[in-house]
């Protein structure tokens, strides 16, 4: 958007009112484009709902008719945010599914070994008898290695509220859940999972667990529609303007017209 905005104002002089337009609908489409996948990941668990984030752009003219004209504002888009608060509890049967209740990510290890992040909690025990999500990325405990069970313990494996493995009455480990202090600079790299740097691993006591199911979605259906709708009804009022724009150019190239 920058780019357009030096490029119309410094370059051709036209009409800066048909591009002051044109930024706010590109922001608009952008809008819809993060309410529209919002909408499509209602039913994801984990999911945590977007919203676009957008800065004011002001270009300064050297020459205009009036001072005011000189500073011309348009819409920039600046990336997006997540609503991290909380999805309700999604019940699966499955007692090792977890849910983590407050801050925080399981710590999973990635393809090419480093550490991920997800608070998307399926969990499945390998034949190996190490514990892994849904997606076949292994949990790892606070010291950054797999959890492990003995194979004749699997049938015994449960997870307590503070993330500690057990199989039968013996502890086996205790679940990493790392938390940020700004979960926005986490990178989405799909399937629930998340990269960044600079997290913490919660201790035990700040660590709560729930099983039988996971975090599903926060993304609220009729909240996000009707957003939807305000955001449509906005680029119609922008369509209107850029109708009226062009009809009272027109009008004032008719009069020169005449008068010439």
């Amino acid at each position: 958007m920058r780019v357009y905005a030096e490029f119309f104002c410094k370059g051709l002089k036209m009409d800066v009112s048909s591009f002051v337009l044109l930024s706010h609908e590109q922001a608009l489409r952008r809008q819809l484009d993060v309410a529209a996948n919002n909408m499509a990941n209602v039913s994801t668990p984990g999911y945590k709902r977007e919203q676009a984030l957008f800065h004011e752009y002001v270009e300064a003219a050297q020459e205009g008719p009036v001072e005011d004209a000189r500073r011309t504002s348009y819409v920039l888009d600046y990336g997006a945010v997540h609503d991290i608060s909380q999805g309700a509890f999604q019940a699966t049967g499955n007692p090792l599914d977890i849910m983590i209740e407050g801050p925080g990510y399981l710590n999973v290890e990635m393809a090419d070994g480093s550490t991920g992040y997800t608070r998307v909690g399926f969990v499945k025990v390998l034949e190996s008898g190490e514990l892994a999500t849904s997606g076949g990325q292994r949990l790892l405990d606070e010291n950054g290695r797999p959890l492990a069970v003995a194979v004749d313990q699997l049938a015994l494996v449960k997870i307590t509220s503070d993330g500690t493995v057990m199989a039968g009455e013996e502890p086996v480990g205790r679940l990493a859940v790392t938390g940020f202090a700004d979960e926005n600079l986490l990178e989405v790299r799909g399937d629930g999972l998340l990269t960044g740097a600079g997290g913490t691993v919660l201790a035990a006591a700040q660590t709560k667990l729930r099983t039988g199911g996971v975090e599903a979605s926060n993304v609220e259906p009729i909240s996000e529609t009707t957003h939807m709708v305000e955001i449509l009804r906005s680029y119609q009022t922008s369509q209107r303007l850029s109708a009226d724009l062009a009809d009272m150019r027109r009008r004032a190239i008719d009069r020169l017209s005449k008068l010439g």
